[in-house]
């Protein structure tokens, strides 16, 4: 498990960055990934009401999915039409799309009100639901174009690489020599070593992306010297947390895996965990070191 898990990852981040490489090239920055978060966002989705249903919920699909996509298809309006210069400027779009899609969640329980009782609870699954997909990976998409196409890039390759070496580095020291349990009933395979463990290899991460990607794409950044201090382990215990945070909800309705479509490794969730809850404060960290 250990060797599939190593390959996985490895596998993962090599098609991520060919597909970041395609992107780079695109006379549109941003186009190739907002795709690839559109179908992440849609297969996330389904999971997320995939385990609300396992947990006794009656959520509403439809405003999830719709709301999903709604919320990452609207980082496309500066992408297309309505570039600007100002990082709140773009990230005012999937906000907005957000509270539409609150809006309609709202709109949708009136619509279908019969009798008291549940109304609160799928309000509150379907803003879930959004939040925790479609709003995260935007974020993931409006730090790809954050300072920058090639800035940008740097900054959402520099998420990738913490996120899933901090991630390859907590499972591999756990499991050598890991002895204190993190979250016993939670999670009984993470320990305190392992998460030691993959801040240390978020750490390193960073400062590998920090200090070679500039070089690699040509592009000097305006980086403090003390960037990566600040970026892999800020980054990397908020990848640590979102592992656990999926963790508390498979374990909420007795499921090991988000899914089965990888035997052995789980779903599009069980890949994302971490990414998902990092990607906000990567945005906010990469505006933060690279003024």
């Amino acid at each position: 498990m250990l060797r599939w898990r190593l390959l996985l990852g490895v596998g993962f981040i090599a098609a991520l960055f060919a597909l970041m490489a395609a992107d780079h090239r695109s006379t549109t920055p941003g186009s190739w990934l907002l795709l690839l978060a559109l179908a992440l966002g849609l297969a996330g989705a389904q999971e997320v009401v995939s385990l609300l249903v396992a947990g006794g919920n009656d959520p509403r699909a439809s405003v999830i999915y719709g709301g999903t996509l709604l919320v990452i298809a609207s980082n496309a309006v500066p992408l297309f039409w309505l570039p600007s210069d100002e990082p709140l400027a773009r990230l005012v779009w999937p906000l907005l799309a957000f509270a539409a899609s609150v809006l309609a969640a709202f709109v949708g329980e009136m619509l279908r009100y019969k009798r008291p009782g549940g109304v609160m609870v799928n309000v509150a699954l379907a803003i879930f639901g959004v939040a925790y997909i479609g709003l995260t990976l935007s974020f993931a998409c409006q730090l790809r174009i954050l300072g920058g196409a090639t800035s940008g890039l740097i900054g959402l390759t520099a998420l990738v690489i913490v996120v899933k070496l901090g991630d390859i580095g907590a499972y591999t020291v756990g499991r050598l020599v890991g002895r204190r349990k993190m979250a016993p009933v939670l999670s009984p395979g993470k320990t305190w070593e392992g998460a030691a463990g993959g801040i240390v290899f978020a750490c390193l991460g960073a400062w590998l992306a920090m200090e070679w990607l500039p070089r690699a794409f040509d592009e000097p950044l305006a980086q403090h010297a003390w960037s990566w201090l600040l970026f892999g382990p800020v980054v990397g215990v908020t990848g640590i947390v979102g592992d656990l945070a999926e963790s508390l909800f498979k374990r909420d309705v007795g499921r090991k895996d988000s899914s089965t479509w990888m035997p052995g490794f789980g779903g599009v969730l069980d890949i994302l965990d971490s990414i998902l809850f990092a990607a906000p404060v990567a945005y906010f960290c990469w505006w933060l070191v690279t003024v």
